[in-house]
């Protein structure tokens, strides 16, 4: 059985893999840590847990949390995995990382993505970049094995831009100077901090544009989609914030190239994401939304072509918190454990 510890198991990232691990056939949950809510019970602050996970919640100083585990979530904002992961993988934990801090593999990339964020770009374990992973198991799976030590788990927004993106520009189906992200998410993606803007009475009944300057996650995409397409790759992104509580749907879209149309995108969506057991594809007559990837790590495109304008229109749905978080950090591990992938997450998700 794989002993797993939570670090910032009291966030909604930590809650995520706790519901997850507790449902996984070959795992349990070691240790619960976090600074906040300490002595608490996991069901003290979750009381869905009840009866299901009592377990206290330890400060990161406490013996309990120095003990060893088989691998460690670190579900922290950024710069706190950066700080603490090398003492877990001296301890022989693998180490799976929810902020940006591993999601770089250079200082070059991790400064530039920090600078976004208004963060000192320092990193403070230079030596661990170059042996990260990107956690993107439908574009990393080679990669994320047994061998591996630490993955850098990916941004939700990324995972949906990636997922509805990357076969159109492997197979140059579309001008890499055309494509446009249009994402929206639901609030629950600024996390369990309360904030004015998410406040009930200012988020209500609103939606808005943020990061117009500048939304980290855009360095994900462009960064992957570069290494798929082999020349450079920007895009236009464009990130929102809508009244629901999860998921995210992404409108992609890029100019389809001349002597492309729907039954070679259709191909070209079909071969790339065969193997790929959490992505599912519909067409245009299809009515799914977000409702129908909420709790499941699944992600269900819409493959399209906009014959009027001749541009491909991709339609990304997938849950902020699972597929978008835990859901892909679990997927993570089973592939570092030599587990099947789908192993605890072959299930459907919640309606309505």
């Amino acid at each position: 059985m794989i002993k797993a510890k939570v670090i910032g198991a009291g966030g909604y990232g930590g809650v995520g893999i706790t519901e997850l691990l507790m449902k996984h056939p070959e795992a349990g949950i070691a240790c619960l840590v976090d600074k906040t809510d300490v002595g608490r019970r996991m069901s003290d602050l979750y009381p869905h847990l009840d009866g299901f996970c009592d377990m206290e919640i330890v400060d990161p100083e406490d013996a309990r949390a120095q003990e060893a585990a088989d691998v460690v979530f670190f579900a922290t904002p950024d710069g706190v995995a950066m700080q603490a992961a090398g003492a877990e993988l001296d301890k022989g934990a693998k180490v799976i990382d929810y902020s940006g801090d591993f999601r770089f593999n250079n200082l070059e990339d991790y400064a530039e993505y920090a600078r976004r964020l208004g963060r000192d770009p320092e990193h403070k374990s230079p030596d661990l970049l170059t042996e990260s992973v990107y956690g993107l198991p439908e574009l990393n799976r080679e990669r994320i094995t047994p061998d591996t030590r630490l993955v850098g788990n990916v941004g939700c927004f990324a995972i949906s831009c990636l997922l509805g993106l990357a076969p159109a520009v492997r197979e140059k189906l579309v001008d890499i100077d055309s494509i446009i992200c249009d994402s929206k998410t639901g609030v629950s993606g600024a996390g369990k901090k309360p904030g004015p803007a998410f406040h009930y009475p200012s988020r209500y009944d609103n939606m808005n544009a943020y990061r117009l300057t500048g939304h980290q996650h855009v360095m994900e995409i462009e960064k992957n989609l570069t290494i798929l397409s082999g020349d450079e790759v920007r895009v236009t992104f464009t990130a929102q914030v809508v009244p629901a509580c999860r998921g995210i749907l992404s409108c992609l879209y890029g100019s389809l190239r001349d002597g492309i149309g729907i039954e070679a995108v259709l191909d070209a969506y079909r071969s790339f994401h065969a193997d790929h057991p959490f992505v599912r594809m519909y067409d245009r007559n299809s009515g799914v939304g977000t409702h129908h990837v909420r709790g499941s790590n699944y992600c269900n495109l819409i493959v399209d072509v906009d014959e009027r304008t001749n541009r491909l229109r991709i339609i990304s749905h997938i849950d902020n918190l699972v597929k978008g978080q835990a859901g892909n950090a679990l997927q993570n591990m089973n592939l570092l454990f030599g587990f099947s992938e789908t192993t605890g997450l072959d299930h459907f998700g919640q309606h309505p």
